[in-house]
């Protein structure tokens, strides 16, 4: 069985995997009434060697300012009486489960690796969890109310001097208008009768397993008897789920049900308190030829109407585009990696293939002819791409990159007003850190003798 140390890694926000090492506790710090423990700080050091820090003496003294900082934004978040909901809490966990889950192959390999329930590590867990998003959570209060004006990214840039500013690669800005191919209902209702015959046949003794293997137009559990394997509440498609979730006992069968994928009936294998096991069967409705030439028709219409009024794409795209993320933000693209609209020319086709080598070919204001393709859904779909502007590399200039230098502006404000907020709480706070750590450049500040 693993120690706790180590488990702190793996519930931290990048997830690390090193092996345990048997560390014998103490305190090396007093924060008020809470304490910093050796292990606490043995286990994020080891998580920053794993992701490639030098491993230096500097770099403890680092992390104890972390976690004192850490300590008081919480004490002050019960003082402000900040408070984070216990969904909050469970959301978060399970995502960090769930992730570290897929590393070890599976949930059943993780409890086996610790030694325990899925429903005890978080336990365990629980609370450090509620710790970090309290203390994330009174920082962004904190800043919350930080401001900037233009006049202020021009003096914080001017300040920069220039072989020292950002330099971008060619990047783009992209616009979508996704119709998606849908299915008539003809076709609905003869998927819908095909599963109700099979479920059908289910009730009356068939077995479940052997239709779904025969069957079933889900490749991914075709072939495994339409078993699924252990999942979380949350892990599956809503209505899927809700259904799922509603058989009581190992065998029961549910009425068909529509998701997202198609038309499906379920099995339940086995419950375990909040994880479950089911198998399915899925019928997924066919596209006509006609469905296809009616999404196409729209798809063309469109870009009509944009071929010769391209100023017209925000409009058109917040009525009829179909895609939901790019629906909010009239069109434009959002890099998930960057959360802002730009993607870098060299890595695009890492998102998408197709589209990167659709925007190769465009200048800045130009809408691309419609062409089909397939979401990472595999829904199929009619989209028109519109380029909205292309950079060559350049270093950074107010003119060209104007909202990426506002947001390092921001940044740095925060990142001010924070530590002005952390000065004040110097000669508030009692301090204490104990040898070898006491004599840390970044901590002497810290352990002053308090009134």
């Amino acid at each position: 069985m693993m120690n706790k140390a180590l488990l702190v890694i793996i519930f931290s926000l990048t997830f690390c995997s090193i092996k345990a090492q048997q560390i014998v506790d103490k305190i090396v710090a007093v924060v008020d009434d809470k304490i910093i423990l050796y292990s606490d700080i043995e286990s994020q050091y080891a998580q920053y060697i794993q992701d490639g820090e030098k491993p230096t003496p500097e770099l403890r003294c680092d992390i104890i300012e972390q976690l004192i900082t850490q300590k008081m934004l919480v004490a002050q978040a019960l003082i402000d009486s900040v408070v984070v909901s216990d969904d909050e809490v469970e959301g978060e966990l399970n995502r960090r489960v769930k992730y570290f889950a897929q590393m070890a192959g599976g949930e059943e390999n993780l409890e086996k690796y610790y030694g325990k329930s899925i429903i005890q590590i978080k336990e365990e867990f629980r609370e450090d969890i509620k710790q970090q998003l309290l203390s994330q959570r009174m920082q962004q209060n904190i800043i919350d109310n930080v401001r900037i004006t233009p006049s202020d990214v021009r003096l914080f840039i001017n300040k920069i001097p220039k072989d020292s500013l950002p330099y971008y690669n060619a990047e783009v800005e992209i616009g979508e208008i996704v119709i998606y191919v849908k299915t008539s209902e003809g076709s609905k209702q003869y998927s819908k009768q095909k599963i109700e015959d099979l479920r059908q046949r289910a009730i009356k003794g068939e077995n479940f397993a052997a239709l779904a293997e025969l069957y079933s137009e889900d490749p991914g559990s075709a072939t495994q008897g339409g078993e699924l394997g252990f999942t979380n509440r949350g892990d599956l498609d809503p209505t899927f789920e809700s259904a799922a979730y509603s058989l009581r006992k190992p065998g029961d069968i549910s009425t068909v049900i529509e998701s997202r994928f198609g038309f499906h009936v379920i099995q339940l294998i086995e419950r375990r308190g909040e994880r479950i096991n089911v198998r399915h069967i899925l019928i997924v409705p066919k596209t006509t030829s006609y469905d296809l030439a009616k999404a196409r028709n729209l798809t063309d219409s469109l870009y009509d109407i944009l071929s010769k009024n391209p100023a017209m794409f925000t409009e058109l795209a917040m009525a009829h585009n179909e895609d939901e993320n790019s629906k909010q933000t009239g069109g434009i693209k959002v890099n998930p990696n960057t959360s802002n609209t730009y993607f870098e020319l060299s890595q695009l086709g890492q998102f998408d293939q197709q589209l990167a080598l659709v925007v190769q070919g465009m200048s800045p204001g130009a809408i691309a002819e419609p062409y089909s393709y397939k979401t990472q859904s595999g829904k199929s779909a009619y989209r028109i791409v519109y380029l909205k502007s292309k950079t060559k590399p350049h270093q950074a200039n107010l003119k060209d990159d104007y909202d990426k230098l506002q947001a390092i502006t921001l940044q740095s404000k925060q990142a001010k007003v924070f530590d002005e907020w952390l000065q004040s709480r110097v000669n508030k706070t009692y301090v204490k850190i104990n040898a070898p750590y006491a004599d840390c450049d970044n901590l002497i500040k810290w352990n002053q003798p308090n009134d």
